[in-house]
């Protein structure tokens, strides 16, 4: 049997609180996978990792690694974080100021009683698995950010855990050291093999180290989805909005035929696009439709519909490109150019291909 991560109904409501915390989460990481919790602060995403991590009881639901389970609710199952088979890896780090790195790592290994040499062994491998075995004599004030985290990492996997919760564990770094962590951290975590379950509100993140994503809002999971799937078929308009740089204009289905369909826009202009989604449509009924602002194109003469003629708002220079905000009249779209734009018009060609439709948000 695959050892894969199933979470089945989880929910948690805390005492004293009307709202629930977490609702009917329902998703499988399988074995080798890393899996992100991604979305907003307070969207549940840190609960969600407490409730795997034994840290939180939930209040109904199914936790189980293959046919380990370390949470039935129903049946009263409920192991101590002690018990789970898991390395876990928080913000802080929290390593021993007292004691060197080779003890950081080995305090796990100790409480399981290894010692002597299978435990200098194991210690050994796990920090040249993170590139620090030569600093192991070292305090953790003598590291950097960058070092100490790689040392909670050494520490996380030395004791060849089922899963590896690491929660939002590159927040505390600098900008540029962030991006190098996110490289070094994937690679640790696909040499090692080990299911992992990772934290973050930054989409960045997420797309450059998952090979699944889960995108919560208000305690609920909107969508569980590899990156690329994600990004090209964003399951609700939370969801578009949250992953990129996307713009929202409202409308009305004016025709359709299949899967080609045609929205009426504020200012009466008609776009054509194409829905690949299963969601029912009909005509008249109110929609968004949304586009990522790098799928916008300037329209040239070949172009035949679905253009709208826009005013520029602002201009921003983000170092490779421009990202302006323009005003069609039925709305603000967010463009990127290589170029500053050149007056204060554009006209905008949205390729029926790119565009993408939601139901309206009442």
């Amino acid at each position: 049997m695959e050892n894969n991560l199933i979470i089945q109904n989880l929910t948690k409501q805390f005492a004293g609180v009307s709202s629930v915390a977490i609702s009917n989460i329902n998703l499988t990481v399988k074995e080798g996978q890393l899996a992100t919790l991604l979305g907003p602060s307070g969207c549940g995403k840190s609960t969600t990792l407490n409730c795997i991590a034994g840290l939180e009881e939930p209040t109904q639901g199914v936790i189980r690694v293959g046919d380990f389970a370390m949470t039935d609710i129903g049946k009263g199952v409920l192991l101590p974080p002690e018990q789970r088979q898991l390395g876990m890896v928080f913000q802080s780090y929290a390593l021993w100021p007292h004691m060197k790195v080779f003890d950081n790592v080995a305090f796990s290994l100790k409480l399981q009683k290894v010692r002597g040499d299978e435990l200098k062994k194991r210690v050994m491998d796990s920090l040249d698995l993170v590139g620090l075995a030569d600093l192991s004599d070292r305090y953790p004030f003598q590291l950097s950010g960058g070092q100490q985290q790689r040392v909670a990492l050494a520490r996380a996997v030395v004791t060849r855990p089922r899963l590896l919760l690491l929660d939002e564990p590159l927040s505390n770094l600098d900008a540029k050291i962030r991006e190098q962590a996110r490289v070094w951290v994937r690679e640790l975590q696909q040499r090692v093999g080990i299911t992992t379950v990772y934290v973050t509100h930054d989409q960045s993140e997420a797309f450059a180290m998952s090979d699944m994503i889960a995108v919560m809002n208000k305690g609920e999971l909107l969508q569980f989805a590899p990156p690329e799937e994600m990004y090209s078929h964003p399951a609700t308009q939370f969801v578009a909005e949250f992953i990129g740089a996307t713009s929202f204009l409202k409308g009305v289905i004016a025709s359709m035929d299949g899967s080609r369909l045609t929205v009426r826009v504020a200012n009466g202009d008609i776009l054509k696009l194409t829905d690949r989604s299963s969601k029912s449509w009909n005509v008249n009924q109110n929609v968004t439709i949304a586009i990522r602002s790098e799928r916008v194109e300037m329209a040239g003469a070949q172009r035949d519909g679905n253009i709208l003629n826009a005013g520029v708002k602002s201009s921003t220079y983000l170092g490779s490109k421009w990202q302006h905000v323009v005003d069609t009249g039925s709305g603000s779209l967010k463009v990127e150019t290589v170029d500053i734009a050149s007056s204060e018009r554009m006209s905008l060609y949205l390729p029926p291909d790119s565009i993408l439709l939601f139901p309206e948000e009442k």
